[in-house]
């Protein structure tokens, strides 16, 4: 993305959205929370390129799997439709400079196991090579049961406060986000100030559900993957065929962009999913948010 100089009104996480229409200023301030904005949108995704695009790669000796496939998908989303790359803070609208995905690690897949949130920082020119490369090396540094990320620490830190000054302490750092004012460090390990929340449901082999959007922090989209299914279907020739695919649902802060504009984003994103061979070279170009 370009960089460009701050100007009066922006954060240092976000841009102000200074070229809205009217209508889209004001919804903030009649919507005013992401539980009072969150809508909801539910899908399937039909492996069969996708499970013959990991099947060459594995081939290829290369370590690419569904959820590396999905990032990248979504990365590329972003990098074309930026407006889902936006925030509501302090009833302002925002765009985010950076294209940043959490989702949650288990460092075993066991019931005791503990879990760790990372949060990935991905550039919008990046192809699923580069977010296999991002996303191999955070997760394996988190994956040692004796591993404590930043996030962990800072979490463990707070928690060591009496939990009257817990909830001071969080609704001051709330107060200090409304107004563009929350210390970098908290912004930089807290998994809520993220474009996208991910969650793949599949690998605990149960179906996606409808992920609230959380209060705290900048989420605006929340999407949850489940476990592979098989259907039967009608071919063109009117014949019987059995193929794999998987369901997603996504939340998204309907104050970030209009309907049809979240909708093309999400044919998008479904295409690359069902496509994963564009990933592997770099978006031809970028699209900057032209509201700003």
């Amino acid at each position: 993305m370009a960089k460009q100089r701050r100007r009066f009104g922006d954060r240092y996480d976000g841009k102000l959205l200074k070229h809205m229409d009217p209508f889209n200023r004001i919804v903030p301030y009649i919507m005013k929370t992401r539980v009072d904005s969150q809508v909801y949108f539910g899908d399937k995704i039909i492996l069969d390129k996708l499970e013959a695009f990991l099947k060459q790669k594995r081939e290829e000796n290369l370590n690419i799997g569904f959820l590396h496939v999905a990032l990248a998908a979504m990365v590329r989303a972003i990098s074309q439709k930026p407006r889902v790359n936006r925030f509501v803070s302090g009833r302002k609208l925002y765009a985010r400079n950076d294209i940043l995905i959490s989702l949650v690690v288990k460092k075993a897949m066991t019931e005791d196991s503990p879990e760790t949130t990372v949060k990935i920082k991905f550039e919008p020119t990046d192809t699923i090579y580069d977010v296999v490369e991002k996303v191999n090396k955070v997760v394996a540094e988190n994956q040692n049961e004796e591993a404590n990320n930043d996030t962990d620490k800072t979490a463990k830190l707070v928690m060591l406060l009496p939990s009257l000054l817990i909830k001071f302490v969080v609704g001051f750092l709330t107060w200090l986000d409304h107004h563009g004012k929350m210390p970098k460090v908290i912004n930089k390990v807290s998994p809520f100030h993220t474009s996208v929340f991910v969650t793949d449901l599949g690998s605990l082999g149960i179906e996606p559900v409808y992920h609230h959007i959380y209060e705290f922090g900048t989420t605006s989209v929340f999407l949850a993957f489940g476990k592979k299914n098989k259907e039967k279907y009608i071919d063109r020739n009117n014949e019987i065929q059995e193929r794999k695919y998987v369901n997603y649902k996504i939340a998204i802060d309907e104050r970030i962009c209009d309907g049809f504009y979240s909708a093309k984003t999400i044919r998008l994103f479904h295409r690359y999913m069902e496509n994963p061979h564009i990933l592997e070279k770099a978006p031809e170009k970028v699209v900057e948010d032209n509201e700003i």
